[in-house]
């Protein structure tokens, strides 16, 4: 099934992958994003009705401040023989709907997973855990490399299965590493990369390549601790609360739409690698989250905001 958006091809992947099916393919994820007006979810279901589609699920939110309205749903075709050319005859029908209300839409199989590139430094928990996520099916995602600037993960990622690929960063090397990252991109056809405490800053050109399809995370003390051993300067003044941060990446260093945000309380009995501990959990939790809500097709960017129809 294609994506489109304006007749073009949006952000969401939807190019049909064998192997990474993971449920019936007569299911499918329907999203649409358009500007707010009555009638368009009478309009996008009656064509849904027309073409024997059995709504599963039904996600909508109408942003009155940006006038735009979202929509998610997935839906189930009764299983025939003609499944292909009742599948084509509604694309081209939605794309028609959605020429008439200017919308960004999008139309693929529920099971079909996105490919992920993870990147990641030394920090390994967010690694490990998408890893371990993936692996038992909690998340719709196949990793298909991981790239790092240190090369201590390698041996854990290669038993996983997963190519490994050390490229180290500095000020002078930087430029051809994120050649170097762009050209895995491609060539693992990659839908989402997923910085997992990757401990290098993205150029802006880099981040224009990759906008809406890069995720971060980051501890919650930002802007308040910086710099090197914030859970210790945290402890120092006394936080009550630890937490993390998932996000899209842009130009603006962890300032990027945020998808998702975890917060624990504490108190003045944690030691500072408590609060590490903490926090680690949270980093793992938040990034987990945004990644399958993403790779679900549930968020959608809002101008500086996300909406999340989860």
């Amino acid at each position: 099934m294609t994506t489109t958006s304006h007749g073009e091809a949006s952000a969401n992947s939807a190019n049909a992958r064998s192997g990474t099916m993971t449920e019936p393919n007569n299911k499918y994820v329907l999203t649409y994003t358009c500007a707010e007006r009555p009638g368009i979810v009478h309009a996008v279901t009656g064509l849904l009705l027309k073409h024997h589609g059995d709504i599963r699920e039904l996600k909508q939110h109408d942003d009155q401040r940006s006038r735009t309205y979202f929509l998610r749903i997935e839906f189930e075709i009764s299983a025939s023989d003609d499944n292909a050319a009742e599948m084509a005859e509604l694309e081209s029908n939605l794309k028609g709907l959605g020429e008439e209300h200017e919308a960004k839409w999008g139309l693929r199989p529920a099971g079909q997973k996105k490919r992920v590139l993870i990147m990641v430094s030394k920090f390994g928990h967010c690694l490990h855990d998408l890893l371990f996520r993936s692996r038992i099916g909690e998340l719709p995602v196949e990793i298909a490399a991981v790239v790092s600037n240190h090369p201590d993960h390698r041996q854990q990622v290669e038993w996983n299965g997963i190519p490994f690929f050390h490229v180290p960063v500095t000020a002078a090397t930087k430029p051809e590493a994120e050649d170097k990252l762009m050209e895995l991109v491609d060539r693992f056809d990659v839908d989402l990369v997923v910085l997992a405490r990757y401990m290098q800053i993205l150029s802006d050109d880099l981040t224009r390549k990759l906008s809406g399809r890069a995720i971060n995370i980051h501890h919650s003390f930002l802007p308040s601790f910086k710099g090197a051993k914030p859970y210790h300067q945290a402890f120092e003044r006394g936080v009550k609360t630890v937490g993390a941060t998932a996000h899209y990446v842009n130009s603006e260093l962890d300032e990027g739409p945020i998808i998702t945000q975890r917060v624990q309380e504490v108190d003045h009995s944690y030691e500072p690698e408590h609060l590490v501990a903490a926090g680690r959990d949270t980093e793992c939790k938040a990034l987990s989250d945004a990644v399958r809500w993403h790779c679900e097709d549930r968020v959608f960017l809002d101008g500086s905001r996300t909406v999340v129809l989860r």
